[in-house]
Formats: C-alpha cells, structure tokens, sequence
C-alpha cells in the first residue's frame, strides 16, 4: 500500500515538473509552478526557508521521500530501472555494496566549495532539478513541440484553430550537448545499478541522507524472520540492505518501500526508530562472494531528436527576397533579466534549470557559452524583445536569482542600454527613411535627428538618450539591418532605476 501511495505522488509530481518545461502557453506554471519552488537546492538559493524546513523534516520523519517522490531526476531514474527490470533474468539485478564515502563526501564538498565561490556552471552540472530541467528542455520539448505543430498542420486543413504553430530551435549548441550526456549516462547508470547516480555523485541526496540517518519512520530488516533469501538485496535499488547481517544503511535509503513488497518472510516492516527489535543469538557468514558490480559501463545508443532552426523559411516582398537571419552582436557586458537585479547575484543563484528560457513568452533568453556561466541565461534579441509588460523570467525562478518584479518595476529598470552603430544604419547606407527602432521604443529614448546639421531635410538617423534607455532591445530587434543590427543593447552589471 506504501509502495502504491509513493508510485502515486512520485507520478504526479514527474508529470507536473516536466509540463513546466514543455508548456510554451504560459497556462501551466500559475496551477503547478509550486512543484519547482519545492525543489530543494532553489529553495535553498531563494532562501525559502518555509519549503527548506520542511523538506528537512520530512526527511527526518520518513526519510529520503523528496528523492523518491519530489524530485523528479529521482523519479526518472526510477523509470528508466523500472523498465531495465522488466526483463525476466534482471528484475533481482541489484545487490548490497558498502558506502563510498571518499567519492559522496568529496563530490558534497567540491559542491559546497563551487556553490560558495560562485562557479555556477559546476553546480549547474550537480544540481539534481537543473540537470533534469536541462533533459527536458532541449531533448523533451522539442519533440513535444514538433507534436503541437504536427497537429497544428492537420488542424489548419480541417479549418481548426485548436492549434497553432510554434517555433522548434537549438538555443544553445553547449547546453544540447551537456544535457544529451547527462541524459546518457543518467540512463546507463539507472539501467545497471538504479540510484548509483543519487548516492553518489548528488549533493542533494548526500545531505538529505546525513537527516535520513535520524529518521523517525524506517524500514526495518527482522533478523528472527529473515531466512537471508537475499530478495530484498537484489531489489533493492539503492544497493542499502546488507541482508547477510540484517543492516539497512538508512542515509542512503530513497524510501521506495520495494522492500517491504518483495519480502516473502514479513521479515521487513516500516517501524518506529526506538522500538525494540528482536536480534538473532548467533550470526553466521558466508563465502559468498558479491557480484562484480564494478565493471566497465557498456556503451548505449540513444536516439535524440535535433531540433530544427526553421519550420519553413521566411520571405517578404511576396516571397521575393529571403530575409537574413540577424547575427548575435559581441556584447562588452551580458544582459541578464529584469529582477536580477546585478550580474553577481544572478550568477550566484542562478542553478541554470532552463525553466526561465523554455517559459520565456518572446524568446529572448538563450543559455551562456561563457565557461564561467555556462548554460545561465543571457538576454539576446535577434528573434524577439523584452516586452516591459512581461514579467514571466521573474514569476518561474524558483532559485531567487530572479527576484519577482512587477510591471512597473520592469519598465522603470534599466538592464542595460541601446548603442547606435553608425556604419550599419540604412538611412546613411541606402539613403532612405528609416526611424523603426524610435517608433518601437517603448521608453521614448531614441530620437530622430538630421544626419547633416546643416541640412534640415538631410536623411535622419537616431540617437539614443542612455538615461531613458531600459535595454528593452526592442530597437535591436526591429531594425532591418542585416545581418548586423544598426543599433544594440550592452548590458549593465548593475541594474538601475529611473
């Protein structure tokens, strides 16, 4: 019954998490947006103490049940081994290996050490949610997206519009890759050995298993009961229950309760911490010896879907003239969100989940190349601009490094500034009258002037009043300059307000 009740939760919650990342309506996240702030390292970062407490004290009563329930790594690694034991000669696969401390502790340590200095991509690479939410992002979507547009093409033939297109595209060839490993070898490791990946390389489930050592509530092996049949330990996919002398190394326990399911003795029972258990007169031992559980991964295929940059390609003038796809300008300074407030805390909470760029409506957030923030998400407008009436990023951060703002907030913060480049702009290329990015400006901070001040009727270029400027990029995005945009936004380390 405890097995079906957890298999209950740990779906649901699988299902919610994952929606967040496939959603591109911007529907979901207001009824299950809650499942990412219960994250324990976001809410740690965010310092939502209320969500941080609790989680410790579940642990505390009942174990490692985030690992098993809440966090959806854990639960996809569950899948992935559920499917592996599906097979007749591997459904009693597994069996008991002691505790590498070296490795868990170290891997903790070298975690707690990045964390403090700010190395955000070395603790986006460990973090158990981001590490999911990059799995979902770049290889999930995708195709979840391709689907929409799929029925979308049949819906547009049947004179529906239940659906519409949407656009299918890398964001960032680095972060694809990452998130393409880790999705490999999170599936190698599940398929052989189950929690491997949890009780050793993951900070999360290191500390979570330091409480999960005092917890109240706890599996119980009944040596009196026990015939050492060994089903338990072969079952046991966290590779805890040392059958042969009746022990259960609890801080590395995920709670799954498929012990007390596979027993065929009632020798294991879910028991209160201090009550009193019965222990055999006299332990025996065997020559058994374990199996080699340390052999080398086997390599496996996975098939993953590249995303494609276009769905079909754009044309103006009736399809007379393609239009040229604008080229990312080299920045001074990246642009981080609204709510970020300054570049280093933004970096220091950031946990690079990628929820923010799968929910951003005008898709402007891309995933860093730079290897100090790598895969945290930079602002950047060649296919859209920061709309001052958005606040998306900000409301879908469970890690706090994009704190909530309003619309009048947003609009009144300047997260950077437009730089008008002279060589690039059309009316001084072509001759001709321009003036789009003055009339897109939402701030008012770009003027048209005369190019020559002695001819009042000289074609007119725009210049920029940096103090109005909020870095919105909505001129960037809407100048027709190619491939080059005639102006661009360099960011501010500091943002301000007007």
């Amino acid at each position: 019954m405890l097995r079906k009740i957890r298999l209950t939760f740990a779906v649901l919650f699988f299902v919610a998490v994952t929606v967040l990342f496939l959603d591109f309506t911007g529907t979901v996240h207001a009824w299950l947006g809650w499942t990412a702030q219960v994250q324990f390292l976001p809410a740690l970062l965010a310092l939502n103490i209320s969500v941080v407490v609790l989680l410790v004290l579940l642990t505390l009563l009942a174990g490692r049940v985030y690992c098993s329930v809440i966090c959806p790594l854990g639960v996809f690694q569950d899948i992935v081994s559920w499917i592996s034991g599906q097979r007749k000669k591997k459904k009693y696969r597994f069996s008991y290996s002691p505790e590498i401390k070296w490795l868990r502790y170290g891997m903790l340590g070298l975690f707690v050490i990045a964390l403090t200095a700010g190395i955000g991509s070395f603790v986006a690479l460990l973090a158990p949610y981001s590490s999911y939410g990059r799995i979902a992002a770049n290889l999930f979507a995708p195709v979840y997206r391709w689907g929409n547009n799929l029925l979308a093409w049949f819906a547009e033939r049947a004179d529906s519009y239940a659906f519409y297109e949407t656009e299918v595209g890398m964001k960032s060839l680095p972060t694809f890759i990452i998130a393409s490993v880790t999705f490999i070898v999170l599936i190698v490791l599940a398929w052989r050995n189950g929690r491997t990946y949890c009780n050793t390389i993951c900070p999360v489930g290191t500390v979570l298993g330091f409480f999960s050592r005092f917890s109240l509530f706890r599996p119980v092996l009944d040596a009196e009961k026990c015939k050492n049949c060994s089903l338990c330990s072969r079952r046991c996919k966290a590779a805890c229950i040392d059958y042969k002398n009746h022990r259960i190394d609890y801080s590395r326990c995920v709670a799954c309760m498929d012990c007390l399911e596979i027993c065929k003795h009632d020798a294991l029972h879910l028991q209160y911490r201090w009550k009193k258990i019965s222990k055999p007169e006299q332990m025996t031992s065997s020559g058994h010896v374990d199996a080699a559980r340390r052999s080398f991964l086997s390599a496996t295929a996975v098939l993953v879907a590249t995303p494609a940059v276009k769905a079909q390609e754009k044309k103006v003038d009736g399809g007379l003239a393609v239009i040229e796809d604008k080229k990312i300008p080299v920045r001074a300074t990246p642009i981080v969100p609204p709510g970020a407030w300054n570049a280093r805390h933004f970096a220091q909470h950031c946990t690079a989940c990628q929820l923010c760029v799968s929910a951003c409506p005008n898709n402007v957030l891309r995933p860093s190349t730079e290897l100090t923030k790598l895969m945290q998400p930079e602002m950047s407008y060649e296919r859209g601009y920061c709309r001052p009436e958005c606040t998306t990023c900000s409301d879908v951060c469970p890690a706090g490094a994009i704190r909530p703002i309003t619309v009048e907030e947003k609009s009144s913060t300047r997260i950077g500034h437009a730089v008008w480049i002279r060589k690039n702009c059309i009316p001084l290329t072509d001759g001709v009258e321009c003036g789009n990015c003055a009339r897109h400006c939402p701030s008012g901070a770009i003027l048209m002037v005369p190019s020559d001040t002695d001819d009042v009727n000289s074609v007119r270029i725009p210049v920029v009043n940096a103090e109005r400027c909020i870095g919105c990029g909505a001129c960037e995005n809407l100048c027709p300059a190619r491939p080059f945009s005639a102006i661009y936004v360099e960011g501010h380390t500091v943002h301000s307000v007007m």
